[in-house]
């Protein structure tokens, strides 16, 4: 998936299709919890569609549910999606950075490299 650490760094415009392409794939999982999420306020909560959406995407972006739940169904629904989000929120982080810190690694690396200090450089 990423270039070896003997691999030269990737062109550019390499570069930004990797990181459009891991992008979208983050993007894909924050739309796919939004809709998990507004699915379950609407048919568990009774909430509007719009309603159901403004507490899905308060509760994915960490800032808590906006309307007041009065189900049984709809709490246990909003603790478990508040717990699912917050791991869909840091692997959605995790899946953007990665080839942004990979290339910083492997940039670094290939710096050390290039003195001859890094561990395993060919002599």
């Amino acid at each position: 998936m990423f270039e070896h650490r003997r691999e030269p760094l990737l062109p550019t415009r390499a570069f930004v299709r990797r990181v459009v392409r891991f992008g979208s794939a983050a993007l894909a999982l924050i739309l796919g919890a939004l809709g998990i999420g507004i699915l379950g306020y609407h048919l568990l909560e009774g909430l509007g569609w719009v309603d159901a959406l403004l507490n899905a995407a308060m509760i994915l972006g960490g800032m808590g549910p906006v309307n007041e739940l009065h189900t049984a169904a709809g709490k246990v629904f909003a603790a478990c999606y508040a717990l699912f989000s917050g791991v869909v929120f840091l692997v959605a982080v995790g899946v953007f950075l990665a080839p942004i810190v990979h290339r910083f690694f492997h940039h670094f690396h290939l710096d050390l490299d290039t003195d001859g200090s890094a561990e395993g450089s060919p002599r």
